[in-house]
């Protein structure tokens, strides 16, 4: 499975619906599936979530897994682990797309977390020890942005296991990282109450 995947404007308009998202965001954490299944999971029906996967399917962001499955039930897979909107000239170009795009990526974000909340009185106490929902307020210049984000990238690769298929650690559970970066160019200290 390759590893990363850039976007590019025919990725970029592939990837611009929430459902798009979604799927292909429960594909690589769950590994291969059923539209069926996923549409459970996305509560819609199977035939929305199918179009979408085959939306997808063209733009090379999931595939078939012919190794699973009978004549009636396909199986679908994600064909990457990482999307990367890296081109500034891609947003100049498509900018409802890149938004669509975003604003999909934020809200599957807020779905993590509430969701994540939702469990809090029933998550076993080691794991509700370590949930940290932080928010810090830094001074950086464009170029110490991008080394933080090259830097925490670099951390997040150490932890990471691409197949959500393999072995985990003894003890193991799936945890969401989220991870936003975001610059507020035209706050100024005379707009702050």
């Amino acid at each position: 499975m390759t590893s990363v995947v850039v976007l590019d404007a025919k990725g970029l308009r592939a990837l611009a619906h929430p459902v798009r998202v979604e799927l292909v965001q429960l594909l690589r954490k769950y590994g291969p599936s059923t539209a069926t299944r996923l549409a459970e999971r996305l509560d819609v029906n199977s035939g929305t979530a199918s179009y979408h996967l085959r939306r997808l399917a063209a733009a090379g962001f999931v595939e078939e897994d012919t190794e699973r499955g009978n004549a009636r039930e396909r199986w679908w897979r994600s064909v990457h682990q990482v999307t990367r909107l890296a081109d500034s000239e891609l947003a100049r170009q498509e900018p409802e797309a890149v938004l669509t795009y975003l604003r999909s990526v934020a809200a599957a974000h807020s779905l993590l977390t509430q969701r994540a909340l939702n469990e809090l009185q029933t998550m076993p106490r080691p794991w509700y020890d370590e949930l940290d929902i932080s928010h810090w307020a830094l001074r950086l210049t464009p170029e110490e942005a991008g080394r933080l984000h090259e830097e925490l990238l670099a951390v997040v690769a150490r932890y990471r296991r691409e197949d959500p298929e393999s072995a985990a650690a003894e003890g193991a559970e799936r945890v969401s990282l989220v991870m936003h970066l975001l610059p507020e160019p035209d706050v100024s200290e005379s707009d702050l109450p």
